[in-house]
């Protein structure tokens, strides 16, 4: 199985499909909770969208949007359920990670929610430490924020 990342942006056909099934994915999970969260997840035109592709399939995605001026945020991190355990979640990431320092970002922060443990997990081992809500999570018991100081 070979996994390919394609750097592209929020119009491409592939992210849409992917957001829209990650929107099912956090419905389903997540129930009318989501009504809160569902605000928070709207990605205006972003030029910062990586897709992992899984035997030329679409499997998973992520991006980022800028927070402040050294500081990226992570956003729309997603796995389709037929290609998780592959490991795509983590290179998406770091995809992003090196994307973000290519650019002159030296921090990233995301929110993932409280019941999903699989993203806590990942974040954690990639390196981001659990740090107080910010912005518009401040306040939400469901969010975790995180926050990395990217590496050389």
């Amino acid at each position: 199985m070979a996994v390919t990342l394609k750097r592209t942006n929020s119009a491409d056909a592939d992210f849409q499909m992917l957001i829209k099934e990650l929107d099912l994915d956090l419905r389903e999970r997540n129930g009318e909770m989501m009504d809160i969260y569902d605000q928070h997840n709207k990605i205006a035109p972003i030029d910062t969208v990586v897709i992992a592709y899984l035997d030329n399939e679409p499997a998973g995605c992520g991006c980022f949007k800028i927070f402040d001026d050294s500081t990226i945020e992570v956003k729309r991190m997603f796995v389709r359920k037929n290609a998780r355990g592959k490991r795509i979640s983590s290179l998406v990431l770091a995809e992003l990670e090196n994307w973000a320092k290519e650019l002159g970002y030296s921090i990233a922060v995301l929110e993932t929610g409280s019941i999903q443990f699989e993203a806590q997990a990942l974040y954690q081992k990639a390196g981001y430490d659990r740090i107080a809500a910010y912005g518009p999570y401040i306040g939400l018991p469901d969010s975790l924020c995180y926050k990395k100081v990217l590496g050389d």
